[in-house]
């Protein structure tokens, strides 16, 4: 429950519109739910301004349904991230509202649909071989308000097609910079724009890439300034950033 909604309930127990019974009822499942296999965390929406997300990795089909269902009881947008297709599967047949994103490798139902933020968060990429995470970083800002803008294909090995794109990239609110092999990026464009960079290092890359590690370390000593780094392959982590920087700019 968030905070437009608690407080739409209090103001119908003032009127007389709803009972105070009625009211102690759909409260009763805050601070969270235990589910037996899970404890859903329903205040977080009035706590933090977003709802609980799911992870869906080594979560059993049932396990999956079971929350969303709780979640879309509540009242709660749904986001499920790092979904299995037998999970996949079984969420969008137990509720056809949902929408598979393949590339992301989520799952979104929208119950209550959130307003667009003026601006964008613009997600950039160094290769194709990094869009999986981008999706992820794309379909969380999202869900969440924010407009997204892709800057896909732009990695260091063609310095000029992202050049090319500097004015686009200057009028993002924040910026996730998606990389693997050397991890260049993010660096390359903290130093065009004005604006917070969040650097993603992906595990793609050859041996010497160690899964992502050298494209981390290399985020993490990047001599731009602006720039902030999550784990490997985090875009979750990232687009969730993104999107708390762009609510920010808009509050009150």
């Amino acid at each position: 429950m968030d905070e437009a909604r608690l407080r739409a309930l209090m103001e119908a127990v003032a009127t007389g519109a709803t009972t105070a019974d009625d009211a102690v009822k759909r409260l009763k499942d805050l601070p969270f739910e235990d589910l037996g296999f899970a404890k859903l965390d329903h205040h977080r929406a009035l706590r933090q301004g977003i709802p609980e997300v799911i992870y869906g990795a080594g979560k059993t089909p049932a396990q999956l349904v079971e929350i969303v269902a709780r979640m879309k009881a509540h009242g709660s947008n749904v986001l499920a991230t790092r979904c299995e297709p037998a999970g996949i599967e079984a969420v969008l047949k137990a509720h056809p509202e949902a929408v598979h994103h393949e590339a992301a490798r989520a799952l979104t139902l929208v119950t209550t649909p959130v307003e667009q933020r003026p601006g964008f968060v613009a997600v950039v990429c160094a290769g194709t071989s990094d869009l999986p995470v981008c999706e992820e970083a794309v379909v969380t800002c999202e869900i969440q308000g924010s407009r997204v803008e892709r800057v896909y294909d732009v990695g260091v090995a063609g310095i000029h097609r992202l050049l090319a794109q500097r004015e686009r990239l200057q009028e993002a609110i924040a910026l996730v910079v998606v990389a693997g092999m050397e991890g260049a990026l993010p660096s390359a464009v903290a130093g065009l724009v004005s604006r917070p960079v969040i650097a993603v290092p992906t595990s793609v890359g050859y041996g010497a890439n160690f899964g992502g590690v050298a494209a981390l370390l290399a985020m993490l000593n990047s001599c731009g300034t602006g720039v902030s780094v999550v784990n490997i392959d985090n875009g979750f982590g990232a687009g969730m950033l993104a999107s708390m920087i762009h609510r920010l700019k808009y509050e009150d």
